[in-house]
């Protein structure tokens, strides 16, 4: 068996095609009319008013957080299982981040944590919608921030394809980010997407993406910000991406069904069952026994696996003081196999044989 990579790219003859035909129609390259029909797409694919595209994930979220004017001497709830992008955004932005633990059965955040958490510093949350999941008190978690005046921004990085009750995660709070890297249902390599129903909030947006001009191409500056611009190259990629949204959400769906099958009955794995109604996972997770010696007999079968993100608050970048049980625990068995769209049934076969045999072993 070939080595089978965690992730990669899907992309065909309709990417390279339309990049072509891009590059031959005198292309500035920059952000210009394909980024606005990339917006275009995400905004009625989400049902949201509107989209804004950045250049990555992180910068959606600071943007997002600057929006807000959310700064020194402020709070930001996040959860401590999390890619780092969550957390490194509040800091980037001046504010702290307060690391809360998450639940054992969807990896998301614990609403009874999240409420212990809160000081009168405290100005957002940001809820993760972990893999396409959400909390089992979700509709708790917005009533609660709502009551409160808390910002709640969404950070669905892993979510983009994935509803709750028929609305897309993402567009629960007041803002939702979505990211593009490689490993995620649809990529331009790097990018970032910021939904809002908000008018207000959009308009900032709009601003802190472009140096914090009054308007593009002004040398009028209304607030502080950055050059987190997209380009219209990504914008290309990123529009036949999105042609197949729902023959990606059917195959990720089949894949984690198949690995449930196959992997239900092994006793020193546990798996994540998920409401595949409105799931569609971006990665395949599990929770064993000997993780790390694991990783490392997959390798020597030529399959490549990834481990759990590691607690943020035990990170040195942070300085935390605290323990978040759940996640400690978990980020120390937990890995995703390979989840590529990609992927093949004899290859999801192979892997599963080789987990049972690194048990029988």
């Amino acid at each position: 068996m070939e080595f089978i990579n965690y992730m990669q790219p899907s992309y065909d003859q309709k990417e390279i095609e339309a990049v072509e035909r891009y590059m031959h129609s005198g292309a500035w390259l920059t952000e210009f009319k394909e980024t606005r029909k990339f917006e275009a797409s995400i905004a009625e694919y989400t049902a949201s008013p509107y989209c804004s595209v950045m250049m990555n994930g992180t910068v959606t979220l600071l943007s997002a957080l600057m929006a807000m004017e959310i700064g020194a001497g402020d709070e930001v709830i996040v959860p401590d299982f999390t890619m780092s992008a969550t957390s490194h955004a509040v800091c980037m932005a001046g504010a702290m981040p307060v690391f809360v633990d998450v639940e054992r059965s969807t990896l998301c955040m614990d609403f009874e944590a999240m409420k212990r958490a809160i000081t009168p510093k405290t100005k957002a949350v940001i809820l993760v919608d972990l893999n396409g999941r959400y909390p089992t008190q979700f509709k708790e978690i917005i009533t609660f921030c709502k009551e409160r005046s808390l910002w709640l921004i969404e950070d669905a990085a892993q979510a983009l394809g994935s509803t709750y009750q028929g609305k897309a995660l993402g567009t629960f709070g007041d803002v939702g980010s979505y990211s593009f890297s490689m490993p995620k249902i649809i990529t331009t390599g790097q990018g970032g997407a910021i939904v809002t129903s908000s008018l207000k909030l959009y308009e900032k947006l709009l601003q802190i993406r472009d140096f914090g001009r009054e308007k593009a191409g002004s040398d009028h500056y209304m607030l502080v910000g950055g050059n987190f611009k997209f380009t219209d190259l990504q914008a290309v990629i990123g529009i036949e991406q999105m042609k197949k949204m729902p023959g990606r959400i059917e195959r990720k769906k089949a894949i984690c069904q198949r690995y449930d099958e196959m992997l239900g009955e092994v006793e020193e794995v546990t798996i994540f069952r998920h409401n595949y109604a409105d799931t569609a996972p971006c990665f395949y997770e599990l929770v064993c026994d000997n993780r790390d010696e694991m990783v490392e007999f997959l390798k020597s079968k030529n399959i490549g696996a990834r481990k759990f993100y590691p607690p943020l608050h035990s990170e040195p970048a942070y300085g935390y003081k605290g323990s978040c049980p759940v996640t400690e625990e978990i980020s120390a068995k937990g890995l995703w196999l390979p989840s590529s769209v990609l992927l093949t049934e004899e290859q999801i076969a192979y892997i599963c044989s080789c987990v049972r045999e690194f048990y029988r072993k």
